[in-house]
């Protein structure tokens, strides 16, 4: 990895040490089937790469939910349009290497009291186009292309990030169902201890405040248990708006988080962020940053315009439209220009900047995308050993719980509801602890496939 990062730091002197534009020929030139790929962003190997790093998870039931979300999310629906709409721009940028035809008919009537009324058609067809001399227009339609690729990039990328927020919303969803769970079962166990607790101050061996300390605890739990009833029907709101469905909060939930069924393997190939969409739209918007600063700099050399027409006025419309009376026109022209008051040389430096600005972006696009994958792995590292000691608090603090409970109840001599308390308070935050570290685990786990931009082997073609 640090290979590639030096890699990519030579590439960007190598960029900015030379006058002359690179891009068009450090980057191999795009051929690009517009409907064809559109069709492939949502199939095949981008299929793979976009959703098939939910099979790690083992969890059915946020695989269907994340494909529904691409077949019924909004946000999606919308970038889908705006992707077909960039799809028109390459039409749009190979225009003009095309001849350009018009038509046109007239008509005209003329006379007065004292006048014959005479009446005149015409017809008329005119034709122009421009030799791409210098490959000026053909830079042109490279860039409308890239940035066709660039919209692609993006719609992959929208794909990629909805199916990541869709696993983690249902993570969130369970991780709300469980620690609701979690209340309803504190809240259950204060009530439970609160009968030992009066019958022990009735038998003059806990003190009053030990009673109020109880009734206490269990106005505390019941306003958790309200505030994790409305922290679960948020959760299912934030998952159902995500799947196209109206948020009601009526969405099942399961009792059971995903597992993850693999470690990060060792040794992950850096070339795998080569199919990171916002990389790969970078790569497309420096092509056609580079592409565009050729096309302007070429602008300063002449250019030939080939016209021609034919056409027919007449006085009648069987004449109007008798080709004996057609007239035809043919004119080649060569322009340049020589001053413009320095716009054209202004524009060809404009987009010179502009190419090494969309390098620039590049090479900070890359940076940002190894500084998430490594804390990712990190973060995952890290978490998988909090989990291993925080399991054995929730074991220890159970017990604890559970001893100074049935010293209680026994009415073993120095036993003390504080202690109880204190046993209470530290079971119930290690367990809603637990509960959420491991949903921390998981989130962490989607994070670095949507750092990766996949699954942990499919590499970009």
């Amino acid at each position: 990895m640090t290979r590639l990062i030096l890699a990519l730091a030579f590439a960007g002197l190598a960029f900015t040490g030379c006058e002359s534009l690179k891009g068009p020929q450090a980057i191999a030139e795009l051929k690009l089937e517009a409907p064809a790929l559109f069709s492939t962003a949502r199939s095949g190997q981008n299929k793979r790469i976009s959703t098939g790093w939910l099979a790690e998870f083992g969890d059915r039931r946020m695989s269907s939910l994340v494909d529904e979300a691409l077949k019924h999310n909004l946000d999606l629906r919308a970038a889908g349009f705006r992707l077909r709409a960039a799809r028109e721009g390459t039409i749009i940028g190979g225009a003009a290497r095309k001849p350009t035809v018009s038509a046109s008919t007239g008509y005209r009537r003329s006379g007065g009291e004292n006048f014959a009324t005479t009446e005149g058609y015409s017809l008329s067809l005119n034709a122009s186009w421009e030799p791409d001399l210098w490959g000026r227009l053909r830079n042109v339609e490279l860039a409308s292309r890239a940035d066709y690729a660039s919209a692609l990039a993006d719609f992959r990328g929208a794909r990629l990030s909805l199916a990541a927020n869709t696993a983690r919303a249902w993570c969130n969803l369970v991780t709300a169902e469980q620690q609701l769970t979690l209340a309803e079962r504190t809240v259950r166990s204060y009530q439970k201890a609160l009968p030992v607790v009066e019958r022990r101050y009735r038998a003059q061996t806990l003190r009053a405040v030990d009673v109020q300390f109880a009734r206490n605890n269990i106005a505390n739990a019941e306003r958790t248990l309200r505030a994790r009833q409305l922290s679960r029907a948020d959760a299912a709101r934030a998952l159902e708006v995500l799947l196209g469905r109206y948020p009601a909060a009526t969405i099942a939930s399961s009792s059971e988080l995903p597992n993850l069924s693999e470690n990060v393997p060792a040794g992950l190939p850096s070339q795998l962020l080569a199919r990171r969409p916002d990389l790969e739209a970078a790569r497309a918007d420096l092509y056609a940053s580079a592409q565009r600063a050729e096309s302007a700099r070429k602008d300063l050399l002449p250019s030939l315009t080939l016209s021609g027409g034919l056409s027919n006025g007449a006085s009648g419309i069987r004449r109007a439209f008798d080709p004996n009376f057609l007239i035809y026109s043919a004119a080649a022209s060569l322009a340049q220009t020589f001053y413009r008051g320095g716009a054209l040389s202004a524009r060809a430096r404009a987009a010179l900047e502009q190419n090494r600005a969309a390098l620039t972006d590049y090479a900070s696009t890359a940076l940002v995308a190894f500084r998430e994958v490594e804390s990712a792995i990190d973060a995952d590292h890290s978490l998988r050993e909090q989990e291993i000691f925080l399991e054995a608090e929730v074991q220890q603090s159970s017990l604890a719980e559970k001893r100074a409970l049935n010293d209680i109840t026994l009415g073993i001599e120095g036993a003390s509801f504080l202690e109880y308390l204190e046993a209470q308070r530290r079971a119930e935050n290690a367990r809603a602890a637990l509960i959420r570290l491991r949903n921390l685990r998981l989130q962490n786990r989607i994070d670095l496939h949507l750092a990766l931009g996949g699954d942990f082997s499919t590499r970009a073609r």
